[in-house]
């Protein structure tokens, strides 16, 4: 294979991103700018509009505010996990970030079990904490997302500390919080704001969590976009909307990578500081308290959930019972109307394998291209490759309505996997770039004194190398396809039916034990996904 076939090759992805992604984008931005004539009429109309202010700086305020919250929540998880060891760590790691991956249905019916007026919290103290249908709930859940986040990212580079630099400091006085101040938090600030920003996109772009459970009244621009071109089918007043969401999430991701530069720099670090062992005498002291009563945080709100859809769907009745399983797989019980729970199931992994090679394929020669050429406009191609990151499921599938409805393309599985692809694809390119730069370049460089050309050593040296970042991105881009809902929803015929898809049509026929079933089977898999990526022990963030 010559050079320029090569180069010709690796092209290709590129018009994958440019015909569904950008042309899709472009023709969104076109409908809010274009009225027969360029035009800032309905950009105008909206910033001069009391109610889509006030959903605008909503939107930015609960992103704020459900960051902080994550934050206080992950950090003390990230230095535990950094810091000790203990039996099933691995195990628990991987468990905490089964969340990310989770529906946003699955979700509100973990928040409903609990904290509904016939919840267990609510039944428990007798009263109802007005946690639901409120902005306590889109902040407690969006902390629930995104947890794993900053419990992993800011872990991952705690431990690579070189305990050097602490000895140092602690030789020359520094104890307890004065140590942490001026040595230990400077090094792993990189993590912190890259988990932070990646935090605050994803809660910038949420549709479902305030949808769901924060109630009407909670309305951010992902709904308002929603009802705009959805409900009202006012297209233009969407599009502008649209418009202003991604020149922001735009803004947002450029600052987001630009602090993974600084945090991929701290992560080269290879002197690893050892985690000191966890024993139960421990728990007597007051780190060892502390440290319980944070666990005991964490339980209520990110692992409570998760329990509590487990446990509705083994009681039926008052007693302990499989009944709800069965009534998943009985065509008696099926709202699906066009699929039954095998077919779900079957979609489920037939897209997720769909998404696995796509994004690989696409990922691949994208990597190769950021880790081996140097030229102008690099940080500029590194933002606009990685921008699907900063836009939601829902204005992609609004954008492939718009461009694709008139193609033999539209309502079929085809434009389901590819809308998954493009969604999961910016978590694989992350993985893979992050394997690859860990790689010596005088590997490379020897590969090509050998005679090897530069795809060659690319092929047989750092690829096999990398391998591992490219197993744990396709395990990422399975289970977040498995889980994927707004998109799904909106492109996918009644056949082509998911898993999640069903969760939350039997929530919508009042089916709760049938959706908790089903909402097992999916933790199930995304909890089998993450200990594999424990197992293989790169990172995806």
């Amino acid at each position: 294979m010559g050079l320029k076939p090569f180069k010709v090759l690796l092209l290709m992805p590129l018009v994958f991103l440019l015909i569904f992604f950008y042309i899709p984008l472009v023709s969104i931005v076109k409908t809010g700018l274009w009225d027969g004539e360029p035009t800032l009429r309905y950009l105008g109309e909206v910033l001069s509009n009391g109610y889509h202010r006030h959903v605008i700086a909503f939107t930015v305020e609960q992103a704020i505010a459900s960051t902080l919250l994550t934050l206080a929540l992950g950090l003390p998880g990230a230095y535990i996990f950094a810091k000790y060891d203990f039996p099933g760590k691995r195990t628990i790691k991987a468990f905490l970030t089964v969340p990310f991956v989770m529906p946003s249905v699955m979700v509100a019916l973990g928040y409903i079990l609990l904290f509904g007026k016939n919840g267990f919290v609510t039944e428990l103290l007798g009263r109802d904490l007005g946690i639901l249908y409120s902005w306590k709930a889109i902040l407690l859940a969006h902390a629930f997302y995104n947890f794993p986040i900053v419990i992993r990212m800011v872990s991952s580079l705690w431990q690579r500390i070189n305990p050097h630099y602490e000895e140092a400091a602690m030789a020359l006085g520094a104890r307890g919080w004065r140590l942490f101040w001026r040595v230990t938090l400077p090094m792993i600030s990189p993590a912190i704001f890259a988990s932070a920003m990646l935090t605050f996109v994803f809660c910038f772009l949420s549709f479902s969590i305030p949808l769901i459970i924060g109630g009407y009244q909670y309305a951010t621009m992902e709904v308002d976009i929603f009802t705009q071109v959805m409900t009202l089918l006012d297209f233009k007043t969407g599009a502008a909307l649209a418009l202003i969401q991604i020149t922001l999430s735009a803004v947002f991701m450029y600052l987001y990578l630009r602090s993974l530069e600084a945090y991929s720099k701290r992560e080269e670090q290879r002197i690893f500081q050892k985690p000191a062992g966890f024993r139960w005498k421990d728990l007597l002291s007051i780190k060892g308290l502390l440290m319980a009563a944070y666990s005991l945080i964490v339980f209520l709100f990110i692992v409570a959930p998760l329990l509590a859809v487990l446990y509705d769907s083994l009681r039926f009745q008052g007693s302990w019972s499989l009944e709800w399983y069965r009534r998943v797989f009985s065509p008696e019980y099926n709202p699906m109307f066009g699929a039954s729970t095998m077919v779900t199931i079957r979609n489920s992994l037939a897209f997720g394998i769909s998404t696995v090679l796509l994004s690989t394929l696409v990922v691949l020669p994208v990597a190769y291209i950021l880790h081996r050429w140097n030229f102008r406009g690099k940080r500029l191609f590194d933002v606009l490759v990685m921008l699907p990151l900063a836009s939601s499921p829902v204005t992609l599938a609004l954008g492939y309505i718009k461009v694709f409805h008139s193609t033999p393309l539209y309502y079929t599985a085809a434009i389901v996997a590819i809308a998954h692809t493009v969604i999961a694809y910016p978590f694989v390119l992350r993985s893979v770039s992050m394997a690859l730069r860990k790689i010596k370049p005088n590997l490379f460089e020897a590969a090509l004194s050998l005679g090897a050309r530069e795809w060659r050593a690319f092929l047989k040296v750092e690829l096999p190398i990398a391998i591992g970042g490219v197993i744990v991105g396709a395990i990422f881009a399975f289970a977040m396809s498995i889980a994927e809902l707004g998109a799904t929803y909106m492109l996918a015929k009644p056949e082509y039916t998911t898993m999640a898809v069903a969760v939350y049509r039997f929530l919508g026929s009042r089916q709760f034990g049938s959706a908790s079933a089903l909402s097992v089977m999916l933790m199930v898999l995304s909890a089998l996904s993450f200990v594999v990526i424990e197992r293989v022990g790169e990172e995806v963030w």
